[in-house]
């Protein structure tokens, strides 16, 4: 075996012995490198109490090679792949994940928050290249209709504008999010929760497929793996991390959507949220986010969203304004005579010019060019305005008579 197949070998073997994003691991790894590091830990050289009997538990259950080994030849089965900090495609944006550190945080998911060692990869895209112009967009797997809506046209819109669409396969949010992006002809990446030949959930089997067909089916787990709980949270940070934004459009008072959010606060990436109904369940988790964290972005739509993940300058939402009404570009003097005039009839410039505050040189002068814009018409010694058209009205009537 090679050196370099002998360190993929133990990077595979260290994320079977302990979970990924152990602290512990990750450091021992940086310092000795994934071989030593096994070593280490198959002779009970573990620096941390808990660390050593999680090891202790798994190697009683099998050998951590020959299952890292087993795995390798199930991935090439599968057609999948695994990537490591050694090869062309690894992301390097996950680094970030080593300074993240959630406050006031007791459960192991959140305290075990370190970079993966490896990846399992099923898709013909390089893996960095489809994470480096990335959008997360998560949310409740009970959503409801208005938000699969938004999902699905926020993933369709960045999908349009090639940006990669990466989200967790689960029911809801995250599968309309994948949807928008495929029905776009564009890249999505399903980040899951299990081994790459246990999709979870079942029923997205066909979605999967597709993904993995145009863009990646992603995990840190190795084939095989089971889709336990805790495993949702500790994938999340890798959302999180590995794109430039997160994008949390429903979400419930206790949803693990917010959670990802949350670890973008945490590793300085953008959060944004899509504000729903203050009488849905299914956005009050999103709306204690914004309260709860000031820096998150309130965005409505696509254009919101590539104003904040975009480029400086090149990407800023257009304002948002009411009709345009052919008032508005009227100077003050003009407005004013215009609101002067009454609703009905005529009335003389002296009494209009009195009425709007301005001299009656100015009133003849501005009342002109209202006649010009079609707004008033002179009549009988004054001036009226011009009634505004207003669509027929279709009765029974009429409409019978032209059938």
């Amino acid at each position: 075996m090679s050196a370099d197949d002998e360190r993929r070998l133990a990077r595979v073997a260290l994320t079977w012995l302990a979970e990924p994003g152990t602290r512990a691991v990750h450091r021992l790894v940086e310092r000795h490198g994934p071989v030593a590091t096994l070593d280490l830990l198959l002779d009970g050289g573990s620096p941390d109490g808990w660390l050593h009997s999680t090891v202790a538990a798994r190697t009683a259950a099998g050998d951590a090679r020959a299952v890292a080994a087993e795995a390798l030849e199930r991935a090439d089965r599968l057609g999948a792949r695994l990537v490591t900090p050694d090869d062309e495609e690894w992301p390097a944006q996950v680094a970030v994940l080593a300074k993240l550190r959630l406050p006031d945080v007791t459960r192991r998911v959140d305290v075990e928050t370190a970079p993966p060692l490896c990846f399992w990869v099923r898709g013909s895209w390089p893996l960095g290249e489809a994470l480096d112009r990335s959008v997360a967009v998560v949310g409740a797997r009970a959503a409801t209709g208005y938000g699969q809506h938004v999902a699905t046209e926020v993933g369709y819109g960045l999908a349009e504008r090639d940006w990669t669409v990466v989200s967790g396969g689960a029911f809801g949010i995250d599968a309309a999010a994948h949807r928008g992006a495929l029905n776009a002809g564009g890249l999505t990446v399903a980040v899951l929760a299990c081994g790459l030949d246990r999709p979870y959930p079942m029923g997205n089997a066909a979605l999967f497929d597709r993904i993995a067909d145009t863009g990646l089916l992603v995990s840190e787990w190795p084939p095989g793996a089971e889709p336990l709980r805790p495993r949702f949270l500790i994938r999340n940070r890798v959302i999180a991390g590995g794109t430039r934004g997160t994008v949390l459009v429903e979400a419930s008072a206790r949803s693990g959507a917010t959670q990802t959010a949350r670890r973008a606060i945490y590793t300085n990436r953008v959060a944004m949220v899509v504000p729903g109904p203050v009488t849905s369940a299914m956005s009050v988790g999103a709306h204690e986010f914004l309260r709860e964290f000031p820096k998150a972005r309130l965005v409505t739509g696509l254009a919101h969203v590539l104003e904040e993940v975009g480029r400086i300058g090149a990407d800023l939402a257009p304002l948002t304004r009411g009709p345009q009404r052919p008032a508005d570009a009227l100077d003050d003097d003009a407005r004013s005579l215009l609101e002067a005039l009454p609703r009905r009839g005529a009335m003389g410039v002296d009494r209009l010019a009195a009425r709007a505050g301005v001299d009656v040189r100015t009133a003849l002068r501005k009342l002109s060019l209202l006649e010009e814009l079609s707004m008033v018409v002179r009549r009988d010694g004054g001036y009226a305005l011009i009634p505004r058209s207003r669509p027929k009205r279709t009765t029974a009537a009429t409409t019978s008579g032209s059938a």
